[in-house]
């Protein structure tokens, strides 16, 4: 386990001190960093028809033992794809915890032990046409230390804060009711420079409809001559409920046969599915 420990000098903060200890305290926390090795397949769950029971694989792929609570939060998604949690849902959002049951609700695994979280659906009955999303938490769960180690070596002059990094991971868990009438659109693409850096591609999802999207994009550059190269990927790329739009910037790859001032930039949005993917949204951006 990897301590990030922060040392106040003397056994007081007062006035114009008490704001540094906070401070430090505020950065420190800001930098610290954890490993986690937790694999989790899939990394989404997924109820869209009939079925009611899924199974959630976990498996350690360090070389520790490791422990993990398990529960649900909520989650909103930003404009910019960031997330914060919530309490409340946004107008138009549903959560899914009432309607979900789940066993274990913590697991000790240990190096390259497996486990399997099952999944139920309740309270189906209750239910309106409409999506509901919750978001799994996985939590690592640090080994208590004994109180007598921890005397050990305390220095009584100083006051000592020691902050542990918590390793969590949150994949979503989605309940879709009825059929679908999300469409989505891709508009306000834009190519972008930064020095020392890759040229990324700027652009808008527009949802509209009743549900979320997830899929993967793909930006091909035609030249031209006509030759279409790939240079951009991004897998796994979800628009949440209620959000109407959220913007998006993707690295493009440096390939020193393509002229990105030249020809045009084809932007492909389309679900992950490999047996039978669906073209959710193109766009085309011309290059002068």
């Amino acid at each position: 386990m990897n301590y990030t420990t922060l040392l106040i000098k003397g056994n007081r903060c007062t006035g114009g001190t008490l704001i540094t200890c906070f401070l430090l305290l505020f950065l420190t926390l800001q930098t610290a960093s954890a490993q986690g090795d937790l694999l989790i397949t899939p990394r989404r769950v997924v109820f869209d028809g009939q079925a009611r029971t899924f199974d959630l694989n976990l498996a350690n792929i360090g070389k520790d033992t490791a422990k993990y609570s398990i529960s649900m939060v909520q989650v909103r998604m930003k404009d910019d794809g960031g997330f914060e949690t919530i309490t409340k849902p946004d107008p138009g959002q549903r959560f899914a915890d009432r309607y979900v049951r789940f066993f274990p609700r913590s697991v000790a695994l240990g190096p390259n032990e497996s486990q399997t979280v099952k999944i139920q659906l309740i309270r189906t009955g209750e239910m309106t046409p409409g999506e509901y999303r919750s978001h799994f938490y996985f939590r690592a769960t640090p080994d208590a230390k004994p109180l007598a180690e921890e005397q050990i070596n305390r220095d009584t002059t100083t006051l000592s804060v020691v902050l542990t990094p918590i390793f969590g991971i949150t994949i979503p868990v989605i309940i879709k009711v009825g059929e679908s009438d999300t469409r989505v659109t891709l508009s306000d693409l834009a190519l972008e420079y930064q020095t020392g850096a890759a040229p990324f591609l700027k652009f808008t999802f527009n949802r509209t409809g009743n549900m979320s999207v997830y899929g993967d994009i793909a930006v091909d550059h035609i030249s031209p001559q006509g030759t279409v190269t790939r240079v951009g990927i991004a897998n796994g790329v979800a628009v949440y409920t209620p959000n109407s739009i959220r913007r998006f910037q993707l690295p493009l790859t440096r390939i020193e046969s393509v002229d990105l001032t030249k020809g045009i930039l084809k932007l492909h949005y389309s679900s992950s599915s490999d047996l039978k993917p669906e073209k959710y949204a193109e766009a085309e951006l011309i290059l002068r």
